[in-house]
């Protein structure tokens, strides 16, 4: 988070004038304008006696933040922090974890996409008890759609051999409270939550997290895409930033959901263009076509798992 004028020596247009109309609209550092609508924002500039230049000042913070990079680290840095911390979760599932050879690894974005009822938020529901059930740490989940269901967690949580009704109510109890769940509805409530996240996480304020998951993040990030604007894809790749450095320096487990759109010829692709497919770690295609053996999860993307290979599973 850079101070505007701090910017004004390798970007002349971010001068006095620029960072005066920035400041009457509350906005003093380059982060600051991923909270606000860009778009209201511009009008504004639009309206200022010298538009032109209002607006090429906007377009070069955006571009400042989309560029930002975390530091580099060499080969024998990054295999012993993949040695040492980056585990992995099981998903609570059986034939999606020996697919990905044990589960979801932390340090890693990992996108399940798929059409509507294909059964990500359920994956996400059992991913989310298996690691309260298991007592590996909190998870925090973002609901962008009212989509969270306490009831078919506590359907997941209540799964055990043969425990006592009263036993089984205390243990449900327990780990239902590790699992806290917020609404978010628009895509700068969610940046603010996740800088707030991360800073909790740097100070060891927050709890003792494992698992970080987002039910959907493309229906917060499509609708500011359109229009052709350039403030809808630094936002996109803000927000893919600020996973990324949340899964690798908290070493968590970092679950985003993403729904299909038509492509060419009709044919289903997924959403959020391009630009995003290059951020998650990890893509996972659901189907939606259920079979005997339940619904196919096929690799799309995978560090060090060959892409195409699938499987057949039932979330039970």
């Amino acid at each position: 988070m850079a101070p505007l004028e701090d910017l004004e020596r390798d970007y002349p247009i971010i001068d006095s004038n620029f960072r005066m109309f920035c400041a009457s609209h509350g906005i003093f550092t380059d982060t600051d304008f991923l909270m606000h609508d860009l778009s209201a924002l511009e009008a504004f500039a639009r309206q200022d006696y010298a538009p032109q230049k209002l607006e090429h000042g906007i377009k070069q913070i955006l571009s400042i933040i989309e560029s930002g990079q975390r530091p580099w680290l060499n080969g024998l840095e990054l295999l012993e922090d993949s040695q040492l911390n980056k585990c992995t979760l099981s998903t609570g599932c059986e034939s999606i974890d020996i697919l990905l050879q044990g589960g979801l690894r932390a340090g890693h974005v990992t996108e399940l996409v798929g059409p509507s009822c294909s059964g990500k938020t359920q994956v996400c529901l059992k991913a989310a008890s298996h690691v309260a059930r298991n007592s590996l740490g909190k998870v925090v989940y973002f609901d962008t759609g009212n989509s969270f269901s306490p009831k078919r967690v506590a359907q997941f949580l209540s799964f055990s051999p043969d425990p006592s009704t009263t036993q089984l109510n205390k243990t449900v109890e327990r780990d239902m409270s590790s699992i806290v769940c917020h609404s978010v509805f628009d895509i700068f409530t969610l940046l603010d939550m996740l800088r707030q996240l991360r800073n909790n996480l740097r100070s060891q304020i927050s709890f003792q997290m494992r698992m970080l998951i987002i039910d959907s993040l493309s229906s917060l990030i499509a609708p500011v895409l359109g229009g052709g604007g350039v403030h809808g894809h630094a936002l996109m790749a803000t927000a893919g930033l600020l996973l990324k450095e949340i899964a690798h320096e908290s070493n968590l487990c970092v679950v985003v959901t993403n729904h299909m759109v038509a492509g060419e010829a009709g044919m289903l692709k997924p959403a959020l263009g391009e630009s995003w497919k290059s951020i998650p770690h990890v893509r996972l295609l659901l189907s939606g076509k259920y079979s005997a053996n339940g619904t196919r999860i096929k690799i799309l993307k995978h560090p060090y798992l060959a892409s195409g290979k699938s499987t057949d599973f039932v979330v039970i």
